[in-house]
């Protein structure tokens, strides 16, 4: 079937399953538009400190008490493969290097004694070095330049790294772009999606050398690739079913016992990337170490998994983006012999590293009378902006970051001058990004100015208190 059935196909690949051509495309997005990354999506860790912040807190704590324990017991056996003093953090796709900078300069400000910051090695691994380049350059990482590693590698299998030498590993809306097949039963069988691209036949007539642009697609030529329009948002995939080949797939008995429990026809999510992370994690954890922390978007509750309508993915900029199946991933951690394993809301442990309740300020724009769907995107522009110049009357950050907004290009004249006279007027030390945590308390501050621009105190309190929504972002664990 064609997602856009009145698109004219123009072959430009054959049918693959779906994570082999999510590769593929994931390889295209970064080499064609990964210097642009915000433009398409952002992430908790972007430009907010906060998820940062509760993971150096968390850490700084665990390893001060793991310290203290072994003071107690000074016969215990040497934790890592590696010099016993040397703790070895590892951010598995560091994106932009935001989250890297703020956990190390908020670990140095908790470590007043100097005994776990100084011993900290920081590795970045990304399989791209366009990406690590620019994490590297991040300026806040300047300080802290001396406890950095790079590593350009695949992040499933991490040669470099010797067996029980790591420490820490973190991985932040990474799953999501890893490997990711779908599958559902078929009687007695097990089918997996199988796609294949097609371009529109609008843009196809913008290509004047047809044959060399599909050559240049299947080989990645990104030199020949950026001469012609863009085409990433203008891909149109075929899908068909077909039964999954097993010797590919690892985990075969782990997914068959899995998909039991759903019903025929109902697709699942099957993160065979992040498996691959939780399997290599186990490899280089240390036998004392403090664990893996993996954050994203999806779910562990068996009876939206089970659900037809559930969204499997989405696309940004013509990248693939999965639900986690974090049910599933939990028995693959079983099945490798992990036995402590964690699951619960980000939002809870962000929050509860800071002893208060918190909101998304996407969540907070939800809760405004006037948020919806029949908004024009101009519109939705003003309430953002206005949205966070009233929180930015109470809101303080310790870090400075230029908040960065892109007008709607089809807004009033008079009003882009009036948003943009806001925008210009934010202050550099206010709420950093539209995907950022607020606290029960800053919240409570900015009462009065929320509500002079309509929003009112009851939903917002309710938002404050809600339980988790059906897919939502959680932070899973393991040691």
């Amino acid at each position: 079937m064609l997602q856009d059935a009145d698109a004219l196909p123009q072959l430009i690949g054959d049918f693959k399953p779906l994570d082999q051509w999510q590769t593929h495309l994931n390889r295209l997005f970064y080499g064609l538009r990964g210097d642009r990354l915000r433009s398409y999506y952002q992430t908790f860790a972007s430009a907010d400190y906060r998820l940062a912040h509760a993971l150096a807190a968390d850490y700084y704590e665990r390893v001060t008490k793991r310290d203290a324990a072994a003071k107690r017991q000074p016969s215990s056996v040497n934790r890592f493969t590696n010099d016993d003093s040397r703790l070895t953090v590892m951010e598995l796709g560091p994106g932009n290097g935001n989250l890297a900078a703020c956990f190390l300069s908020h670990l140095k400000v908790l470590d007043k004694h100097e005994l776990v910051y100084p011993r900290v090695r920081y590795v970045m691994v990304d399989w791209e070095q366009p990406v690590l380049d620019g994490a590297l350059a991040y300026p806040d990482l300047a300080a802290h330049r001396d406890r950095l590693v790079i590593q350009c590698s695949s992040i499933e299998h991490l040669a470099e790294m010797a067996d029980g030498s790591v420490d820490r590993i973190l991985c932040n809306e990474l799953w999501n772009d890893l490997p990711t097949k779908l599958m559902a039963k078929n009687a007695a069988d097990i089918e997996e999606e199988y796609i294949r691209p097609n371009l529109s036949e609008a843009l196809h007539a913008k290509i004047p050398d047809w044959s060399a642009f599909v050559r240049a697609f299947e080989a990645r030529d990104f030199e020949v690739l950026k001469t012609v329009p863009p085409f990433l948002d203008d891909l149109v995939w075929e899908k068909e079913y077909r039964k999954v080949e097993w010797k590919d797939v690892p985990f075969r008995k782990t997914i068959t016992e899995f998909l039991k429990t759903i019903d025929e026809h109902v697709l699942l999510p099957v993160n065979l990337g992040a498996f691959a992370v939780v399997k290599e994690a186990q490899r280089l954890l240390g036998p004392d170490a403090v664990g893996l922390s993996a954050f994203d978007a999806g779910t562990a509750d068996r009876q939206v998994l089970n659900d037809p309508e559930k969204p499997c993915y989405g696309q940004f900029g013509g990248q693939y983006s999965f639900m986690i199946n974090f049910a599933l991933i939990e028995a693959v951690a079983k099945q490798l012999g992990i036995t402590r394993t964690g699951l619960e809301p980000q939002r809870e442990f962000v929050g509860r590293s800071l002893n208060t309740n918190v909101l998304t300020l996407m969540d907070l724009l939800a809760t405004h009378p006037s948020a919806g769907p029949t908004l024009e995107p101009w519109e939705q522009d003003r309430l953002v902006l206005k949205t966070i110049k009233a929180l930015n009357e109470t809101y303080e950050s310790p870090y400075r970051r230029r908040f960065e907004f892109p007008l709607s290009a089809n807004m009033p004249p008079d009003e882009r001058e009036t948003l943009g006279a806001i925008l210009r007027s934010l202050k550099d030390n206010g709420v950093p990004d539209t995907v950022a945590y607020l606290t029960e308390e800053e919240l409570a501050r900015a009462q009065q100015d929320l509500e002079a621009i309509g929003y009112e105190s009851d939903a917002i309190r309710m938002a404050l208190g809600a339980p988790p929504s059906p897919i939502e972002y959680c932070h899973f664990s393991c040691r």
